[in-house]
């Protein structure tokens, strides 16, 4: 106590003269009392505040955020060392999993460093204070950013493929990369400068009241709004175009040999665009879920966030909001369990704040469940176990199966005549005799002779040169490879004989000049002629 006050605040409460300056004075929970006292509420607030489960719950939450990171991981190492067909890697699954690694390390550094709260008994600890807390707060912020912002590029990726037919590419790539890391990195500057971080509930450090609407929470809240707004916009376009389908009653070109504009959507029947529509939404529905999910953790915790630092900030400036909790700890010597009730009406109550931490460090989990593939296991599989033996097939020598060769000669034939001049033993025969086989010699026209061999049994058999001889082209009489001049019609004319068909010899209209009729022609035409 200093001064020689004899006067001290009632238990559990301390005086604040018996404390110095240090650490975040602005966090301090102090009330002035009669008598001329300010009586502060121990460091930290959770422990009053909150059932002794409280840290248990917040430590569960952490190692949820260390199994998620290691998820990312797996994620981030197998986009990076497997091919392309294993992982199918773009560049916006990677950036958000490198988001949301930034934020679950805000989660991993304290539960690792077991920093300490409070710089004393009624005082947290700050970003000044403690470099723990500096690093959770940075990555939290960070990571918070950046997982909006990816999300927002992601539907606003999908919504310009569905709804507006353009194929992004390298300029939006270049564009996504400044805003996805350009905007986070401002937001960390800024919320440093302008807020702060400290410790406010659990081992993790978030962003200070002061200028936090500004500076952090509006500004997400309002990205998450136009990420939903557009990502609602193109689920009502899906719609529109199922609907449309379903009432269009055309033919469609698709899939036929016809010619169809189907890059347009003004030449575009509706069920054209109801199947490209629904093979988009097939080869994204991963991250139409990833968008959801995350953007509903973001505004989950903006929310509850700032409803707690709201009511803390309120209970600062009206202490009668605090008195019925405060004179319950005073009639019960400083026994908080009996007071939880009446706290509840000064804090977001722990199942709430329970669900927000589990949330946020599920990220990783539901990336590893939505954009991993089965292919990538088995992928690693193919990397590590099949790296050895191909290690070790290369350095086996090709003399090695020489023994087992040496059984059977028949398997196995040099059928070939080095420079040198020397011939394998004639006594080898081979298995199998072909027109094309090797052990036929080459005559002169290029095609092999049987009696070129019986003749000159000292020749060997030799491997025939395909590729040492030109072999000429002869173009065939109907082939259209070269441009041809149309060749002239025949002089002869082609006549018609009757005697290669079972045609009349005669017409059948022509009598003989006496005016009989020798084939006993009857004329349709004439025949009920009176």
């Amino acid at each position: 106590m200093s001064n020689g006050t004899e006067i001290q605040c009632p238990s559990p409460f301390l005086n604040v003269l018996d404390f110095t300056d240090g650490g975040f004075i602005e966090g301090r929970v102090c009330q002035p009392v009669p008598g001329g006292l300010t009586c502060c509420l121990p460091c930290p607030m959770t422990q009053w505040a909150y059932p002794d489960s409280f840290e248990t719950m917040s430590e569960a939450a952490n190692w949820v955020s260390v199994v998620s990171t290691v998820g990312c991981v797996f994620l981030l190492l197998s986009w990076a060392v497997l091919p392309v067909d294993k992982t199918f890697r773009h560049y916006l699954s990677i950036s958000l999993t490198t988001a949301v690694v930034f934020m679950n390390l805000g989660f991993v550094i304290p539960l690792a460093a077991q920093p300490e709260q409070c710089f004393d008994a009624i005082t947290p600890n700050s970003m000044k204070t403690s470099s723990v807390c500096a690093a959770s707060g940075m990555f939290i912020i960070l990571g918070g950013w950046a997982g909006v912002l990816w999300v927002f590029l992601r539907a606003l990726s999908l919504h310009l493929q569905i709804c507006w037919q353009l194929v992004v590419g390298r300029n939006f790539m270049w564009f996504a990369q400044f805003v996805g890391w350009g905007i986070p990195g401002v937001g960390v500057i800024l919320a440093f400068l302008l807020s702060g971080v400290s410790f406010r509930f659990g081992q993790t450090c978030h962003i200070n009241h002061k200028n936090s609407l500004a500076d952090l929470w509006i500004p997400l809240l309002v990205v998450s709004g136009i990420t939903i707004i557009i990502q609602f916009a193109t689920f009502g376009y899906c719609i529109k175009v199922y609907l449309a389908s379903l009432a269009d009653n055309s033919a469609s070109t698709e899939g036929s040999n016809m010619p169809s504009y189907t890059n347009s959507i003004r030449t575009m029947t509706p069920k054209q665009a109801y199947r490209r529509v629904r093979r988009v939404i097939a080869l994204q529905w991963r991250g139409i879920a990833i968008v959801l999910i995350i953007i509903a953790d973001v505004i989950f915790f903006s929310v509850v966030f700032v409803f707690q630092d709201t009511t803390v900030e309120a209970v600062k400036n009206d202490s009668s909001i605090a008195r019925p909790w405060a004179f319950c700890l005073l009639a019960n010597g400083g026994d908080k369990e009996p007071c939880l009730e009446l706290a509840s009406a000064l804090v977001v109550n722990m199942p709430t704040v329970g669900a927000v931490l589990f949330l946020l460090g599920m990220n990783g989990i539901w990336l590893c469940l939505l954009l991993g593939r089965w292919s990538m296991i088995t992928g690693w599989r193919d990397l590590l176990l099949s790296s050895p033996n191909r290690s070790k097939r290369e350095f086996v020598s090709v003399d090695a199966r020489l023994d087992d060769l040496k059984k059977d000669t028949r398997s196995y034939e040099m059928l070939s005549r080095d420079d040198s001049g020397k011939v394998m033993e004639q006594s080898v025969t081979p298995s199998v005799v072909t027109p094309i086989s090797p052990t036929l010699a080459r005559s002169g026209m290029g095609s092999p002779a049987m009696d070129s061999h019986n003749q000159d049994p000292e020749s060997g058999r030799r491997t025939p040169d395909f590729f040492g001889q030109t072999q000429r082209y002869h173009t065939p009489a109907r082939s259209f490879s070269s441009p041809r001049p149309p060749q002239q019609p025949q002089q002869a004319t082609v006549t018609w004989d009757p005697t290669e068909s079972y045609a009349r010899g005669q017409s059948p209209g022509v009598y003989s000049q006496d005016g009989n009729n020798p084939n006993n022609y009857v004329n349709p035409l004439g025949m009920n002629r009176l």
